[in-house]
């Protein structure tokens, strides 16, 4: 009797579950950090299954590189599709089945998006430190789950026109599984082209926020340059006067200008070798003022080369975000 009701229920739960793969619906959702792939929130009914914890792997490796994604993305999975949307610092990704609508899928996360929004600020989730520490939110996501997930609620309460719309002249990317890599940890660099979002490659990576030295370092680069480039205009009106100015002076100032200029965009951007370009920039800055000694004072000299050495040094303290850390998404 006992024997009968076991095997009863394992076949019913069988029948749920391979229901629920059959039918269109919203399996999970999570509110990740952009920045390092924090989760903030999630669901609390993640299926088991080998489908499901495979897609959980992908959520995971996702989240890692979010800030090098599109702000609308897809994955194809298989069974399974993952799609996000990212704004203001935060991305809203959802597990759905793969006959779900595209239009319902992102209607869902711009819901999500909206609410998340409204009800905490910038300040709470950029200061955020623990995992899922805005766990309440998952009410939210469950009812509007549910209402998804129940197409006769929906049809009164939302319009989808504008949503289609704004699909048609703006379609999710499509991620391949070969530009994810493998699920096994072991992820391929991402090198894509996106409408709007132009190449994403490592060469591109994001900087970690500037402190306020740098802050100060490029505002004093910016007076250098400029103060180079008011001396090379009074230069160009001594040659045109006669006065015998110097040519060479001219280009001189002119250099040191672009080497100051070039160090503000080694400190606000990431690009290849970037160390190696900012102490070379460093170098024909020491130059210029070699060959100007004779236009400028010790204390102007000692100035324009201590500034170019601070903000040498703040390029090399300002590097690329490493690699997020593995939370438990």
């Amino acid at each position: 009797m006992h024997c009968g009701a076991r095997h009863s229920e394992r076949r019913s739960r069988l029948d749920r579950s391979s229901l629920s793969v059959e039918m269109s619906m919203i399996l999970s959702a999570s509110v990740i950090r952009v920045r390092d792939g924090l989760p903030l929130s999630a669901s609390t009914d993640y299926e088991q299954g080998a489908g499901m914890q495979e897609c959980r792997k992908y959520f995971k490796m996702l989240s890692r590189k979010l800030s090098q994604l599109p702000d609308r993305c897809t994955l194809k999975t298989g069974r399974y599709n993952i799609n996000f949307i990212s704004s203001l610092g935060v991305s809203y990704m959802m597990l759905c089945t793969e006959n779900y609508p595209n239009v319902l899928a992102f209607s869902f996360l711009d819901e999500l998006q909206k609410e998340f929004i409204t009800t905490y600020n910038m300040m709470k989730t950029n200061t955020a430190i623990r995992p899922y520490c805005f766990i309440e939110f998952d009410n939210f996501i469950q009812r509007t789950k549910q209402r998804y997930n129940n197409p006769r609620s929906l049809s009164t309460k939302i319009s989808l026109s504008d949503m289609q719309t704004e699909i048609k002249l703006r379609p999710p990317y499509q991620i391949s599984m070969c530009e994810l890599g493998s699920a096994n940890g072991v992820t391929s660099a991402f090198s894509v082209d996106y409408k709007g979002a132009g190449k994403i490659s490592s060469a591109h990576q994001r900087l970690e926020p500037a402190s306020l030295s740098g802050i100060v370092a490029f505002i004093l680069s910016l007076l250098c340059g400029a103060l180079n480039l008011i001396r090379g205009f009074h230069a160009i009106e001594s040659l045109l006067q006669s006065d015998g100015e110097d040519f060479n002076y001219i280009i001189a100032f002119f250099l040191g200008t672009a080497a100051c200029l070039y160090q503000c965009y080694l400190l606000v951007y990431y690009t290849g070798w970037r160390n190696v370009k900012s102490f070379l920039t460093f170098g024909l800055i020491c130059l210029c003022n070699m060959y100007l000694y004779e236009l400028r004072n010790l204390w102007q000299l000692f100035f324009h080369v201590t500034v170019g050495a601070f903000v040498t040094l703040q390029i090399w303290l300002r590097q690329a975000q490493g690699k997020a850390p593995d939370y438990d998404v």
